[in-house]
């Protein structure tokens, strides 16, 4: 005769808390690589029922995409240097003098358009080129590097304008960078989709892509797999360099000046869009695709305070912890998924 087996309290107890343990892992992990969309579908959701007139209509829609392009294009150049492992603190910088060298060629020279746009763009790229020789020749650490770089560039620019700002003079086809429609689009929406599409193929599907990628992941053994560490690096900086000066010069043509401190701002925005869109998808993985859900979920959040007259002051502790509430989730859904 055959006894059934009865279990006892103590393995009641210890099955029902490794259920519990196991759903606390799956939702926090689920948290950590969907919270961020999740987050943003939640915020429209709410802005849309809030403000349904004016949050929830196309024109606003495109009016967000819009206002958020500039960033994303630079945000998403920032991710290359961070996928490498390292830092740059002077993609704002860097734009804001891009803008200023374009228009003041244009202005003061009397250069034409296209010299100019190329001119500015060279400018980011060489910063680009003096940061990752810094990092990688001399063993400047990366903070201490793009900070100096900077600072450097924050001088230049106060020593050709003389710390006045450069007012467009004619050229009137600049403004059309940023003013102007193809298609019924805006252009910085179709420069964004262009920007962003190009970097997210050259991260994911070239050999450079995958190299930074490799680098990221471990200096040395890419090293010792053949991967030539410090060009690569080198790339991830011209390129952060490269989008930051394109960045800066579509903003001076929406503006139709060149502002001495007009790309500094982009500094720490494209830093909170960077690491919030690392909280998504990936587990804390710097992306393409990531950075651009993060800069859409500040742009998202900053339209809708202000459609709701919230204070200027509230974007701020918005963006931080936005940023901080994403990064937090996206830590403690790594470790739960180690143990």
């Amino acid at each position: 005769m055959t006894q059934s087996t009865v279990a006892t309290p103590d393995v009641q107890e210890h099955v029902v808390s490794v259920g519990r343990r196991r759903g606390l892992t799956l939702a926090l992990t689920v948290a950590g690589k969907y919270g961020t969309i999740i987050g943003l579908v939640v915020m429209i959701v709410i802005l849309s029922i809030a403000a349904p007139d004016t949050f929830l209509s196309t024109s606003n829609f495109v009016n967000v995409l819009t206002q958020n392009s500039i960033i994303a294009i630079v945000a998403c150049g920032l991710t290359l240097p961070l996928v490498v492992g390292e830092f740059d603190l002077s993609v704002g910088y860097q734009a804001s003098f891009a803008g200023v060298l374009c228009v003041g060629l244009m202005t003061n020279q009397g250069m034409p358009i296209p010299l100019a746009i190329v001119l500015g763009v060279a400018a980011g790229l060489a910063a680009g080129i003096v940061n990752g020789l810094l990092v990688t020749q001399l063993g400047v650490n990366a903070l201490i590097a793009t900070l100096g770089t900077g600072t450097v560039i924050v001088g230049l620019n106060y020593a050709y304008t003389n710390g006045v700002p450069i007012t467009l003079v004619g050229n009137a086809g600049f403004l059309d960078l940023a003013l102007g429609k193809f298609a019924g689009i805006p252009n910085p929406i179709i420069f964004m989709v262009v920007a962003v599409g190009l970097l997210w193929l050259l991260l994911n599907r070239t050999v450079l892509g995958q190299q930074m990628q490799a680098v990221g992941g471990n200096h040395e053994a890419a090293r010792l797999s053949g991967v030539r560490v410090e060009r690569v690096r080198i790339w991830a900086f011209v390129i952060a360099g490269i989008t930051a000066a394109v960045g800066g010069v579509l903003l001076s043509s929406r503006v139709g000046s060149g502002q001495l401190t007009a790309g500094d701002g982009y500094q720490l925005n494209s830093f909170a869009a960077v690491f919030l869109g690392s909280a998504a998808l990936r587990d804390g993985e710097f992306h393409i695709l990531g950075t651009l859900i993060g800069v859409m979920t500040v742009g998202f959040g900053f339209n809708g305070l202000a459609i709701l007259g919230a204070p200027t002051f509230f974007q701020y502790i918005f963006s931080g912890g936005l940023l901080i509430v994403a990064v937090a989730l996206s830590t403690v859904a790594r470790r739960y998924a180690r143990s």
